[in-house]
């Protein structure tokens, strides 16, 4: 049985806390998708070829005057190819063949791929995913499974607008915020 799922977006009033008010339309593209389908980390998010997006990255990190280190690409690419959000320590067991990685050289690749928004992290899971479109820089909106483990990212930009507005209301100036929502995905409650 299928259901109709709708979010609705927060929006601010004037001092007065958070109003639910419209809906969003990645939440309508995601109720719609097929149910069966085989849900990956951050699948919204995730590019098709895994590849063609290594090299994305290369060239993004050279525009901002960083490199995409043999490590760095080798746990974006984990990232990547992850079906469910990755652990450091996961990461890091699968890093074979790249020399004597250690606990800090996981970290720093995962804070270097934060940093220029190729990665995410899940703070309730301590655990991280890979942004296919880092070409813009945006606050993420986690859907996380408790019953597959998987992770969705919306783009829910008007509710990250109000969440925005509502902090500098708060005299409060935001650098990035992660919101995650629990619950079961569609392929769970089929």
């Amino acid at each position: 049985m299928r259901s109709n799922v709708s979010l609705l977006a927060i929006s601010g009033h004037s001092g007065q806390g958070l109003e639910f008010s419209r809906k969003t339309s990645d939440i309508t593209v995601m109720a719609q998708a097929d149910p069966h389908m085989h849900v990956h980390a951050n699948r919204p998010c995730s590019p098709q070829d895994v590849d063609d997006f290594l090299e994305q990255a290369e060239a993004l990190a050279v525009r901002k005057g960083q490199r995409l280190t043999k490590i760095r690409r080798k746990v974006l690419r984990l990232l990547l190819e992850s079906q469910e959000p990755s652990k450091a320590y996961d990461l890091l067991a699968n890093l074979d063949g790249e020399g004597s990685a250690k606990p800090p050289t996981v970290y720093r690749a995962l804070d270097f791929l934060q940093e220029v928004g190729l990665a995410h992290k899940i703070e309730s899971l301590n655990a991280y995913v890979a942004c296919g479109h880092a070409s813009h820089k945006h606050s993420a909106v986690f859907l996380i499974c408790d019953e597959c483990g998987g992770a969705e990212e919306l783009h829910a930009i008007s509710t990250t607008d109000a969440l925005k507005a509502e902090t500098e209301a708060a005299g409060f100036h935001m650098r990035h915020a992660v919101i995650e929502v629990r619950g079961v995905c569609r392929a769970c409650a089929g």
